[in-house]
């Protein structure tokens, strides 16, 4: 019966000797253990080696040779990143030529003639149980794709130069690629490894200059412990420039945060804080270095603490729902249409903060939909007790984050929520950002259907801020654009700014949508808001965020004038004999 268990193949060993005598004295002393080739000068070795570079264990070297040296096949190896690593034992009769094939990069030497049998097989196994442990070390210490330290590596040789030299201020630097995985997933894995490689070569170049080591840690984040430099700003676009002109048809970008050395301060203290500072500027194409200070120190331990406070927040209820009206413009005088939900937290200690104070930090630690179903539930019930008390539908918009988008359960949520209040669908309206139609816009797009289809109206957030085309904006099941701020801000001053909301109108008036603006603060931006027939506002003009209570008095002043203007169209219908429908 053939044994199906293959035995393992004999170590290969070259012997490389232009004299055949040589050549056949050391193969009598090497076959019975390995598996011997040969080469009768310097050149056939280097073919030899190359052919064999993955299964090579040793070389045998004579030092004089024609056609090329010993030295000269030292000196070729040590250039070649893969042929390096075969360890080579020099053939020398010459005592002086010792110390320079070691220099050359030599493991170890046999002197010529051969005489001991026993001290030639001992030298050629302890030289390849050295080398394959190396090897094995090697793996294991290096990043394959990059040849950077490994994590665990990195930081146990960061901490040796901590604590052996104290006299090297060293800085953590921690560079990140902007959105790594959607470069994979758009341009193919190989891709995204032709990046790294690339990233890793330039910070072996860079560390090549100066003092320091570096890492490559999970897909694309690396860590560099370096000396200090005067200019990070200088480095990090040191990097960029690298990858923009190498890779330049396809737009790569990089942050990076630096925590600089401090007496006292470990490495693995330095390296949490150059991550948080990286983590500051995610996202921020504009200023993507941040260097950790005292104050972002502060807001770090500012922003934990929030975090902490979270759940008991929501459970203690210290999350308050404000209301800010939306204004139908397209009647005079302009009446009350509909509110948006905006989140405050009355925070025991810190007071009222406003949804910038937290908001960001829940979505970056993927919390936000906390908050947001917090939002929804107290927004629904306020809708119901208001159309209790007031006998009237009052419409909330509520916001949908991208975490709430992809959440497979959003529709079974948002159905109960309207089910459970006795609402209709349309008494609960979803903002969804314009950036979030970017970010896997068919599954987004999708989703975004069946809540329409089900009879929600669909409000796109921020509209202007920059994202989408207008040919993906056609396609988009929407039934309210929100005008950014920006633009309203400016039409008072800024011609470029009056057009592009002129604009921005017509695009709606052709798509058959309504156009909320934000942030009307003044008479003279309503009226041109009024002349461009823009659908609704809010703003400061109206009103600022109200707490239901004061919401409320809104909504009685609307009841209030609607019972009126019923009043003076029932007295018109008497004297002109006619009957006319309330409107509100």
């Amino acid at each position: 019966m053939i044994n199906s268990i293959q035995m393992r193949r004999p170590p290969l060993v070259l012997v490389v000797d232009d004299q055949e005598i040589n050549r056949d004295a050391l193969g009598v002393i090497l076959e019975d253990d390995y598996e011997v080739i040969y080469a009768e000068n310097g050149q056939e070795a280097m073919e030899l080696m190359r052919a064999n570079a993955q299964r090579l264990s040793i070389v045998l070297l004579d030092l004089m040779m024609p056609v090329m040296t010993g030295f000269e096949v030292l000196e070729a190896v040590q250039e070649d990143m893969i042929l390096k690593n075969i360890p080579v034992i020099v053939l020398t009769a010459e005592k002086n030529a010792e110390l320079q094939a070691l220099k050359l990069g030599a493991a170890d030497f046999i002197a010529k003639p051969f005489d001991l049998t026993e001290v030639i097989l001992a030298r050629v196994e302890r030289i390849i149980e050295l080398s394959e442990g190396r090897q094995l070390i090697s793996a294991a210490e290096h990043d394959r794709l990059t040849m950077l330290y490994s994590r665990n590596f990195f930081y146990e040789y960061t901490e040796r130069l901590y604590t052996y030299h104290p006299e090297l201020h060293l800085d953590a630097v921690v560079l990140n690629i902007e959105q790594f995985h959607t470069i994979n997933a758009l341009n193919g894995r190989d891709f995204g490894d032709d990046v790294l490689r690339l990233i890793g070569n330039e910070i072996r170049a860079f560390l090549a200059e100066t003092e320091g080591i570096a890492s490559r840690f999970e897909a694309d984040r690396f860590e560099i412990y370096c000396r200090h430099q005067d200019d990070y700003g200088a480095l990090l676009k040191r990097f960029q420039d690298k990858v923009t002109n190498v890779l330049h048809r396809v737009n790569i970008h990089l942050r990076m945060g630096v925590k600089p050395w401090s007496e006292g301060m470990e490495p693995i203290i330095l390296f949490d804080g150059a991550r948080a500072a990286c983590n500051m500027v995610r996202g921020n194409y504009q200023n993507p270095l941040m260097i950790y200070d005292e104050s972002l120190h502060l807001r770090e331990l500012f922003n934990q603490g929030l975090l902490d406070d979270l759940r008991p927040a929501v459970s203690e209820r210290q999350f308050k729902v404000y209301y800010q009206p939306k204004y139908d413009i397209t009647c005079d005088p302009p009446r009350l249409s509909s509110a948006e939900a905006l989140i405050r937290w009355d925070h025991p200690v810190l007071g009222l903060l406003m949804p910038s104070s937290f908001v960001p930090l829940l979505e970056g630690n993927g919390l936000i939909g906390i908050v947001d179903s917090f939002v929804w539930n107290e927004a629904a019930a306020q809708v119901a007790r208001w159309r209790d008390k007031y006998h009237v539908i009052m419409p909330v918009s509520v916001n949908l984050s991208r975490a709430d988008v992809f959440d497979a359960s959003l529709i079974d949520r948002l159905v109960s929520l309207v089910k459970d209040n006795d609402l209709e669908y349309r008494s609960i309206k979803l903002e969804i950002t314009e950036s979030a139609y970017t970010e896997n816009a068919v599954q987004v797009l999708d989703m975004v259907r069946r809540l329409r289809e089900l009879g929600f109206e669909i409000e796109m957030d921020d509209f202007g801020s920059g994202y989408s085309s207008l040919n993906m904006l056609s396609e988009m099941p929407i039934d309210v654009l929100k005008m950014d701020m920006k633009f309203v801000r400016n039409i008072e001053s800024s011609d470029t700014d009056r057009r592009l909301v002129s604009l921005i109108l017509d695009i709606a008036k052709y798509l058959r949508l309504r156009v909320v603006a934000e942030g009307v603060e003044t008479e003279a931006q309503l009226e041109f808001l009024r002349r461009q027939n823009c659908d609704l506002v809010q703003g400061y003009y109206f009103s600022q965020p109200l707490p239901p209570d004061e919401y409320e008095k809104l909504i009685e002043k609307e009841v209030q004038y609607s019972r009126e203007q019923a009043v003076r169209r029932e007295e018109k219908d008497d004297d002109t004999g006619t009957l006319s429908e309330n409107r509100w």
